[in-house]
């Protein structure tokens, strides 16, 4: 009898591969385990691009299971080269441990953490990778791996076959990675590794040195990459990152965000990023796709920032779109007063917005009619900000195009 976990994940379209997936079905299906998935810290916030990953953690708990997020303060410091044409940036520690701090606080928000058997396990393998002894370490876990093998997983060979540099420092991540995997079975009796299918190779090295040095039988899942029906990279815009954090990107923003999937992404997103059962998808799968991407915006925003903001949200965009008014849950761009007296134009203003960053771009917009400032169209790229711009409540809206909108207050 299949797993009800693995059950909902196939349906989810989470699934990809996995590793003696009979004996992993028999398993959750007498007992609840313990599972990881590992993110690096790269960056001050996770973006939608780590969302799958997250929800695969929220299934986890549904079905009774006990996520751990391993937060890679060590391997953050080596970078893994999966899909990378180049060494990453090497961040300082500080920089780390702030990152760490940051994206600690997304999962605190997916997942649940009151009860004590499902609330998620924080790890930094920092913690064990800062006490490896280089020779001990070559001696019990480098004799495991063969130099011909390794050459044989896709982030190596891509990087050598296109005859870019790949250093030695990233070359031993997926040794550090197979490490980890070893650490958890050891230490919390965690049983399977989940993670994007560029991750295959990688899981399935830590699940054979689980095996060849503590005779423990593990497992490794994962999940497809998504790429948006366009042939985007899911979590990519023009602006830049959809990040999981409101300081980042407004919740209007992210709401938007979902609002603009492509037709033929909805029903799939639907099943991926919401809480709402299959059930329920199937049975309002023919609604009109605009209202599905409105269902698919409410419940995505409403996962991450809340039914307040997610509701403000909705209302802002249709009060936006539909009534031409400012709206509540725009994102704002405060500039002070000054700034209008030292006479900033409309080409300043839209660089503050950072909607663009090239003043050649901002006047061919202006040049099409595309961009308005409450509702009228500008068309003078050298058209001065004036205060009778500002409305009673000292605040106007900046419009580039239909879609980006942003309420600039003054201070």
């Amino acid at each position: 009898m299949e797993n009800s976990f693995l059950k909902e994940f196939k349906k989810r379209e989470y699934y990809n591969q996995c590793t003696n997936s009979e004996e992993l079905e028999k398993l959750m299906s007498k007992k609840k385990i313990r599972a990881y998935i590992g993110f690096d810290c790269t960056a001050t916030s996770l973006h939608v691009g780590s969302l799958l990953q997250i929800m695969c953690l929220r299934l986890l708990q549904k079905h009774g299971h006990q996520p751990i997020v391993l937060l890679g303060g060590g391997t953050t410091r080596i970078g893994d080269p999966s899909g990378k044409e180049e060494t990453r940036k090497i961040l300082s520690e500080k920089e780390i441990e702030k990152n760490i701090k940051n994206i600690k606080k997304v999962f605190n928000i997916f997942l649940r953490t009151k009860n004590p058997k499902l609330k998620p396990l924080f790890v930094n393998n920092y913690k064990w990778l800062s006490k490896l002894n280089y020779i001990k370490f070559l001696r019990e876990i480098g004799k495991h791996f063969t130099i011909n093998k390794m050459l044989s997983f896709d982030s190596v060979k891509l990087r050598l076959e296109r005859e870019q540099s790949l250093s030695y420092m990233e070359f031993n991540y997926m040794i550090l990675q197979a490490y980890d995997f070893l650490e958890l079975s050891n230490t919390k009796n965690c049983v399977m590794q989940i993670g994007g299918s560029d991750q295959w190779g990688n899981i399935v090295n830590g699940v054979d040195l689980v095996k060849r040095y503590s005779g423990r039988q593990v497992y490794g899942l994962t999940t497809p990459l998504i790429t948006l029906a366009s042939g985007a990279k899911m979590g990519k815009t023009e602006k830049g990152a959809i990040w999981l954090d409101e300081k980042l990107l407004s919740s209007y923003d992210y709401w938007q965000y979902w609002r603009n999937t492509d037709d033929r992404d909805v029903i799939r997103f639907l099943k991926m990023y919401t809480d709402l059962t299959i059930n329920k998808i199937e049975e309002i799968k023919n609604k009109n796709v605009n209202q599905l991407k409105i269902i698919l915006a409410n419940e995505c925003t409403k996962l991450l920032h809340g039914k307040n903001k997610s509701l403000i949200a909705e209302v802002t965009a249709k009060k936006t779109f539909n009534e031409k008014s400012t709206g509540l849950g725009l994102p704002v761009l405060k500039i002070q007063k000054k700034l209008i007296d030292q006479d900033l134009n409309i080409v300043e203003l839209i660089l503050l917005s950072k909607f663009e960053n090239s003043k050649s771009e901002i006047r061919r917009i202006i040049k099409n009619k595309g961009v308005k400032i409450n509702n009228s169209t500008i068309e003078d790229d050298k058209m001065l900000i004036k205060n009778n711009f500002f409305e009673e409540n000292k605040s106007l809206r900046l419009s580039l195009g239909k879609k980006r909108h942003i309420k600039i207050e003054l201070i």
